[in-house]
């Protein structure tokens, strides 16, 4: 195993171990403007939220590698305290990286990238309209890590007001995941576009799981059963009774008799298809 001390390596070379490592991670568009109402939108994926009551987002244009210079809209932010942070879906992705080209002061990002600019309505900086949601912030708070490149500035931001797209939402007027289309930064040149991979695991504090440290020996050290298998398994708030496991096996006498190895994969089938309880049943049988 490569085991690193981050002070014992150049700084771009850590900088591309964490992004590689530390991803997929969400894009903040942040839209800001300058002392004289200049416009500037530049993305960022040290990036995420924090809080829900009051509703709190932290991102971080960090100090540049190379030259130790700081980004435009770190600038703005200490200037202006206000910031719309929009999301990047897949429709909008190209001309985000775009964005990032490191155009001259008093350019228009928004403009070169050939996105439309619309004013907020409790802040200065304009949003975007293209994003499917916007959120316009007030900057409460900006922590600065360092003086030296890569150093990041977390810029802390409260949320004042969020539009949301119609054709995002669902019919409960919640947002749709496979809809909003997101995508996220990974290392290098590389992206990923979140519903593509979206899968669902039932949350441990929904119900109280068994926990693996309950579940019998015997199955804990299957050579067959994988980790996440038996995270699946402990995470069940009791076992299926003796009467349930003995019906399903008049159902399926196939997996009756088996030794334990070939139960285990068959078990493992239905976990594949996220049906613990009757992964259970084949394990229970005799």
């Amino acid at each position: 195993m490569l085991t690193i001390k981050p002070r014992e390596i150049p700084t771009g070379k850590m900088h591309a171990y964490l992004l590689g490592a530390i991803a997929p991670r969400p894009i903040c568009f942040a839209s800001t403007i300058d002392a004289d109402g200049n416009p500037n939108l530049s993305p960022y994926s040290f990036f995420n939220v924090f809080g829900s009551n009051p509703p709190m987002m932290i991102f971080s244009p960090a100090r540049r590698v190379r030259d130790n210079t700081t980004k435009h809209t770190l600038q703005n932010a200490e200037v202006v305290k206000e910031v719309v942070i929009n999301v990047v879906n897949y429709d909008i992705v190209h001309q985000m990286s775009l964005s990032s080209t490191e155009y001259p002061e008093g350019v228009n990002e928004f403009i070169k990238a050939g996105l439309t600019m619309i004013p907020s309505d409790e802040i200065k900086p304009f949003r975007v309209a293209e994003s499917p949601v916007q959120f316009e912030c007030k900057v409460t708070d900006i922590v600065y890590t360092g003086n030296e490149g890569g150093a990041g500035n977390l810029i802390i931001c409260e949320v004042l007001k969020i539009h949301i797209k119609d054709d995002v939402l669902d019919a409960d007027g919640s947002i749709d995941q496979h809809k909003i289309d997101l995508v996220a930064r990974a290392g290098g040149s590389y992206y990923t576009r979140a519903r593509d991979g979206f899968f669902e695991i039932p949350k441990p504090i929904s119900t109280m799981g068994i926990g693996v440290d309950l579940i019998p020996l015997e199955i804990r050290n299957s050579t067959v059963l994988t980790g996440n298998n038996l995270g699946m398994l402990g995470n069940i708030a009791s076992l299926p009774s003796e009467d349930d496991v003995n019906n399903f096996a008049k159902d399926h006498p196939q997996f009756m008799g088996l030794e334990a190895s070939k139960k285990h994969t068959f078990a493992q089938q239905y976990l594949d298809k996220n049906d613990i309880e009757s992964a259970w049943k084949v394990l229970l049988q005799n």
